[in-house]
């Protein structure tokens, strides 16, 4: 058990039967009444920042969490698979623990956050930046480039992003990963 003044950004506590990450805090002394904690806390299982005050001395459970390196292997009707880079070992993670499955490309390095005590994984962190390969979208019209118009394209995970017109198959494009959206051309 800890207390509220070993709070840091990053920290992950336990709170309302969930593991939350503390984002934002801040210690504050009022001149008048008890001194609190202000904190913005991100849950590790479905993603939801909330707000919270801890009084001043409350006590904390830090939980710690384990960041593993793995390799994406393949999709299927049990979740994605994926392989532990020193052990080998395979492990199946549910569709929801992962932002934006779509994007995650075959033999893919990501990150696993897992509870440590527990050994379940709780998130899958992409690299911010994924370089794949436009399969499809129509041709871009020579000349409707004066405005910032976008067009749908499908990359090689099979994932629809949008992209400028001047982009066309077979461009590899740099996307980022959380919200999906197009950050440049990559040329080779």
């Amino acid at each position: 058990m800890a207390n509220t003044s070993e709070i840091r950004n990053g920290l992950c506590i336990e709170y309302n039967h969930d593991i939350y990450q503390v984002v934002e805090f801040q210690h504050v002394k009022p001149g008048k009444g008890a001194a609190f904690v202000r904190t913005k806390l991100k849950s590790m299982t479905n993603g939801k920042v909330v707000d919270n005050t801890f009084p001043a001395g409350h006590k904390i459970t830090i939980v710690r969490i384990e960041r593993r390196k793995y390799q994406f292997l393949y999709n299927d009707d049990m979740g994605y698979h994926f392989m532990d880079e020193e052990t080998y070992e395979q492990t199946s993670i549910e569709p929801k623990l992962i932002d934006r499955p779509d994007l995650m490309k075959e033999g893919s390095a990501i990150d696993v956050l897992f509870h440590a005590e527990k050994n379940i994984p709780l998130t899958v962190e992409m690299p911010q930046y994924l370089v794949l390969q436009i399969t499809y979208t129509e041709p871009g019209v020579k000349g409707d480039t004066a405005t910032n118009a976008q067009k749908p394209a499908t990359v090689e995970t099979g994932a629809e992003i949008r992209v400028p017109l001047f982009i066309n198959e077979g461009d590899k494009v740099k996307i980022e990963s959380k919200t999906g959206a197009y950050v440049e051309r990559v040329k080779e």
